[in-house]
């Protein structure tokens, strides 16, 4: 069955969140005065891409809801189990601002875009919400882009859960037989995608590798000569 549309994954694959991450926590940080009990920035902004890992994993699988493992991350980090739900959200907020200063897109996100824009229809799958993934992509210039903008806090399921991927098809109106899925993770996108019946690719930009069942490219400009089965981009000429 021919590939007629490409789901996209937003952060680290078109957009470059971790180090937006990492430049407003260090920003923020810097305002707000290091948290106690650390010893420097670098060892607070460790102990913060950890929490965001873990509290991210329990909201897609379903343990907490959206703004909670916000929260409940920031209550970590501060070492403070007592803050209210305001407070926390203040502290993030906070964050926030530091942090939408740094966005910034990978510099082969648009070129890619460019070159796929006549040939296949374009959509994202995200485990985030419609409020941030839809203004994320409105102040980057890219909502236009893309029919359908799908999120896993409004779905109810996150990736790697089929259901996810099926949804974002259905917003299409294509068959999962029918449209590629492109993100950074290899068991949540590539994996999660192929085991609901797309063509998953994993976008390896560390180029880290040691998996060979998933089809894996180290950045997006190989990406139409994946989906064209054209060599010319340093990709297979056929989906494994």
């Amino acid at each position: 069955m021919a590939i007629r549309a490409v789901l996209w994954d937003i952060d680290d694959t078109i957009f470059d969140y971790s180090r937006a991450d990492l430049a407003g926590m260090r920003d923020h940080l810097t305002a707000e005065g290091l948290v106690d009990g650390f010893d420097s920035v670098d060892q607070a902004l460790r102990r913060w891409q950890e929490l965001t890992t873990v509290h991210w994993r329990r909201f897609e699988a379903g343990g907490v809801d959206f703004q909670d493992q916000r929260r409940e991350r920031v209550r970590d980090f501060l070492a403070a189990p007592g803050l209210t739900a305001a407070e926390a959200d203040a502290w993030f907020e906070r964050y926030i601002t530091h942090y939408e200063a740094a966005w910034e897109l990978f510099p082969d996100a648009v070129p890619v875009l460019d070159l796929l824009a006549g040939d296949y229809r374009h959509a994202v799958l995200s485990n985030s919400s419609i409020h941030n993934q839809d203004r994320k992509l409105r102040v980057l210039g890219l909502r236009e882009r893309f029919e359908a903008v799908v999120c896993a806090a409004e779905l109810g399921v996150a990736k790697p859960a089929a259901e996810a991927f099926h949804a974002a098809c259905a917003a299409l109106g294509l068959a999962p037989g029918e449209v590629a899925y492109v993100g950074d993770q290899p068991d949540i996108d590539a994996r999660g995608a192929a085991e609901a019946g797309l063509t998953g690719i994993w976008l390896d930009r560390a180029g880290t590798g040691g998996r060979p069942e998933l089809t894996r490219i180290t950045g997006l400009h190989q990406l139409p000569g994946l989906l064209r089965g054209d060599t010319r981009f340093g990709a297979p000429d056929t989906f494994r």
